[in-house]
């Protein structure tokens, strides 16, 4: 189940392209992630694309990191690029790779159809690929996908009470291309999936007191998602889903992509229960990627911050950017104030790449946040002030290989301050604070 590699180069003066109150520690080249979270002096990185699977790190000495283990996906058709852990529990996500190109298959029928209508013929191969949008040999590609549909989408759970050798309790297997983003605690699992008869990724939350036997307990989705009981969706394609969702007391911060942010009452765990949200698509083009309480208030005030995610920008429209939000009353969510970082802020902020905000730390202790900005590296915020984001530090590190721009992906910080940025193409860089 596991596989040990030799361990990657670690540079031990890594270089920045721009820093300001952060230094790196080491870098370590391995492939890029989708996301670290750190427990314990082990760093564990979930890998965008198969074979890369899920990396344990040992980083008791953060300057000298080294990989002890390395769990391969379930094959080469699924990747695990989430991961978090609860004492000696990892749980990864398994979800189709290449899910979205391979989601074309499902216009195959209908395209041959309206090219049949169109010419009064039976299309030619060429014909539906250019419909499509695909090469021809892509086409083949969608057409065994639909021969031979994707099925092992879900989530897996591993006892790694040994680091070195991670053991398989159980791979729960969901609905369609799988589970995304998540967030577990030592009783229950958040899960975000795709489910039969649903449209999109949709709450299905798992009792874990037997980690060998999951057990669902509850569901919840946005009104028009349940297709299979006939609801009716006013949005087009799979625009309105869950990213996933955050547990903070007795609710769930749940991210939900151009449907905005939503609070979920979750004191009965077996009736999620809505009770507000906060929508701002249209006019803002970018999708709500997290919803994110933070666990002390601010200046008297229940305060909430929500990452957009940069996707393809559009020009004359603003980069993804931090929302602050007051949620005292999750009825009445409304935003206090935003952070945006300028174009001026990075070398690397015209090059090939994204550049907006992607994600923050989502363990926040006191009133500092850690975020992965893309192309503009990591950007630390205070919002001691919640109407004034500052920006109080950042590191901008240098891409590897032939990568035109860094892609930070990811962020976490340990409890000696420690900061692991992982990079969505390539690299882990190990930061520390300077001293004032």
């Amino acid at each position: 189940m596991t596989s040990a590699t030799m361990n990657p180069d670690v540079l031990r003066e890594p270089k920045s392209a721009s820093r300001a109150g952060v230094r790196g520690l080491a870098r370590l080249d391995i492939q890029g992630g989708g996301q670290v979270v750190v427990q314990d002096g082990y760093a564990y990185v979930g890998h965008m694309r198969p074979p890369d699977g899920t990396s344990i790190i040992d980083v008791r000495d953060p300057a000298a990191p080294r990989i002890v283990a390395q769990i391969p996906p379930p094959s080469p058709r699924s990747h695990t690029h989430k991961v978090r852990v609860v004492g000696n529990l990892l749980f990864a996500n398994v979800e189709q790779d290449r899910r979205h190109f391979l989601r074309k298959a499902e216009g195959i029928a209908p395209a041959e159809t309206q090219l049949r209508d169109d010419l009064g013929r039976a299309p030619s191969e060429a014909e539906i690929a250019g419909k499509l949008g695909v090469d021809t040999d892509q086409l083949a590609d969608l057409r065994r996908e639909l021969d031979d549909p994707y099925d092992e989408g879900g989530f897996r759970i591993f006892d790694i009470s040994d680091r070195a050798q991670p053991r398989l309790l159980v791979h729960r297997r969901t609905g369609g291309v799988g589970v995304h983003r998540f967030d577990v605690d030592d009783r229950y699992a958040y899960i975000s999936t795709e489910m039969p008869g649903y449209l999109g990724n949709i709450l299905v939350i798992y009792d874990i007191a037997d980690p060998t036997a999951p057990q669902e307990v509850s569901r919840w989705h946005m009104p028009g998602q349940h297709v299979g009981a006939g609801e009716t969706p006013d949005w087009e394609g799979r625009r309105t889903r869950l990213h996933h969702a955050l547990r903070e007391g007795d609710t769930l911060w749940a991210a939900y992509w151009h449907g905005g942010a939503v609070a979920l009452d979750i004191s009965d765990i077996r009736a999620p229960r809505e009770i507000g949200r906060y929508n701002y698509h249209p006019p803002f083009p970018e999708p709500t990627h997290t919803f994110l309480k933070l666990p002390e208030r601010i200046g008297g005030r229940d305060i909430a911050v929500m990452c957009d995610e940069e996707h393809d920008h559009i020009p004359g429209q603003p980069h993804a950017f931090l929302w602050v939000m007051d949620v005292g009353d999750p009825a009445a969510i409304k935003p206090i104030s935003t952070f945006h970082l300028s174009t001026h802020e990075s070398p690397y902020a015209r090059a090939e790449g994204r550049f907006g905000l992607h994600q923050v730390e989502e363990v926040v202790r006191g009133t500092e946040l850690h975020a992965a900005w893309f192309s503009g590296g990591l950007r630390i915020i205070d919002l001691a002030e919640p109407e004034r984001p500052t920006e109080i530090g950042h590191y901008v590190p240098e891409p590897l290989g032939d990568h035109p721009a860094p892609q930070s992906n990811d962020v976490a910080v340990d409890d000696n301050g420690v900061i692991y940025l992982l990079d969505r193409d390539r690299g882990l860089e190990i930061l520390e604070r300077e001293a004032p």
